[in-house]
């Protein structure tokens, strides 16, 4: 017995497009969050300006209108969209946290991890509180230079409390 095979036939003949059964495109989940299709990691949304300052053009035609960002700082995918397609780390113009622990972790300001450890080792909130106000200004701009499109606080924030806690 030989299966039947469905026929894959232009939409129309300008298009050169071709159908393309639902049966092979992950959906989003119902909560609308997105998975890295190589880590798993749940998906950060990004924007065309925070892609085209990341990407160069050959790397970001590989993607569809709709990208995220993968957050796992172990996973070397940066960005990927609905159809699994995806952007790999070494691809990006630069080195991005939390990718890569020598990028800042506030690209707007400098803020590295080593600025971090400092503040953690005097446990004083002094620099993370003159970065929050930073943050609030006109000079930020997290939208574009962040890897995923936001503001870097509530990470900051996190790993201060988180490295204050572990130092007692």
């Amino acid at each position: 017995m030989q299966l039947a095979l469905p026929k894959v036939v232009p939409q129309n003949r300008f298009s050169g497009c071709f159908t393309i059964n639902k049966a092979f495109v992950r959906e989003p989940e119902p909560d609308a969050r997105v998975f890295c299709p190589n880590c798993g990691a749940v998906g950060v949304a990004v924007g065309r300006t925070t892609l085209d300052h990341h990407m160069p053009a050959d790397s970001r035609s590989k993607l569809g209108a709709d990208v995220w960002f993968c957050p796992s700082p172990v996973c070397d995918t940066a960005y990927f969209d609905f159809l699994e397609r995806f952007v790999l780390v070494n691809e990006l113009r630069h080195p991005v946290y939390p990718k890569s622990t020598d990028a800042a972790i506030c690209p707007c300001f400098g803020f590295t991890i080593d600025d971090l450890d400092i503040s953690i080792r005097r446990r004083s909130s002094e620099l993370i509180r003159e970065l929050l106000a930073k943050s609030k200004s006109f000079e930020a701009n997290c939208t574009t230079l962040a890897a995923d499109g936001r503001c870097c606080m509530q990470e900051v924030q996190r790993l201060y409390i988180r490295g204050v806690q572990g130092t007692t």
